[in-house]
């Protein structure tokens, strides 16, 4: 399993269609918002053209209105894969999303679900205190995951907090277990390239995807803003735009800059995983040989 990684905007869809496509085989996406059928624009899913060069499995399979998880993810890549390998002796895996990536190769822990009760309680909490009160209940509580967590995300905080006290364990213990041994090879490509080159790419891509109509896509969906398949970059600016806190213009030099923050973020993760092999996406030729080489 050839697994193909790195920040938003560098282009692993064209690289995962020119990698597969010289081995004749197909691509599982871990992508935590293109396997959402309502959100292709603002997800930047591959288009039906590209999933025409090369087959494209977990896009646009599941609905903003589904619960789904990293564990759920890894136990439907591992199903698919297996079946898969039946006819292909190397198959390809794409996406930007790092929880799914780790746990396809390493393996996570299938997270308990939440008591409502406690959701409320805590919504509650955060409602009445504000976002510096859930803050350090977290920092006392787990005060690893403190350290990684966007202190900015209420919901990351919250979810965090709700398996902290469900459990009584910190939620950094359940997502550190010990990796998982595959029944196949996994050789782990990044992609990266010079910071400025990355941030001109990942500004010029924000206007295409206005023109081809990520504002109506938005539109479509406002009702449901509070789902966290939602709660991402591209949606929540456009949301903020329809509310009239800002301009459209105001909306596309925010995405253009919480996206530059999410890349950096990526490979802050990526970089810590010394098993990822680092191409330029144009060094095509290199990946080749490198995954011949370590098969």
């Amino acid at each position: 399993m050839v697994v193909i990684g790195g920040p938003t905007g560098i282009g692993k869809t064209k690289v995962g269609i020119a990698l597969a496509s010289s081995y004749d085989s197909v691509i599982i996406s871990a992508d935590s918002r293109q396997i959402y059928k309502e959100i292709p624009l603002g997800t930047a899913a591959p288009t039906l053209e590209e999933q025409s060069l090369v087959k494209h499995y977990l896009v646009g399979s599941r609905s903003v209105f589904d619960h789904y998880s990293a564990y759920e993810f890894e136990q439907d890549a591992l199903k698919l894969s297996e079946k898969l390998f039946e006819d292909h002796e190397t198959l390809f895996m794409v996406g930007g999303s790092m929880m799914y990536l780790d746990a396809f190769c390493y393996g996570i822990d299938d997270l308990p679900t939440i008591d409502l009760q406690l959701r409320k309680d805590l919504m509650r909490q955060y409602e009445e205190e504000g976002l510096e009160a859930i803050r350090l209940q977290l920092k006392h509580l787990d005060p690893e995951f403190y350290k990684q967590v966007d202190l900015k995300n209420p919901k990351r905080i919250i979810h965090a907090l709700e398996i902290c006290l469900m459990t009584g364990k910190p939620y950094s213990s359940l997502r550190t277990r010990p990796r998982r041994e595959r029944p196949f090879t996994i050789v782990r490509i990044g992609l990266n390239m010079d910071r400025s080159e990355l941030y001109d790419q990942i500004d010029s891509r924000v206007p295409v995807m206005i023109e081809r109509g990520l504002e109506a896509e938005a539109k479509s969906l406002i009702e449901h803003r509070d789902l966290n398949a939602l709660n991402t970059v591209g949606y929540k600016e456009m949301f903020a735009y329809f509310d009239g806190s800002h301009s459209l213009e105001k909306a596309v030099e925010l995405i253009q800059r919480n996206s530059r923050r999410y890349a950096r973020k990526q490979l802050t993760w990526f970089k810590r995983d010394k098993s990822i092999s680092w191409f330029h996406p144009l060094q095509i030729d290199d990946m080749l040989e490198h995954i011949r080489v370590s098969r």
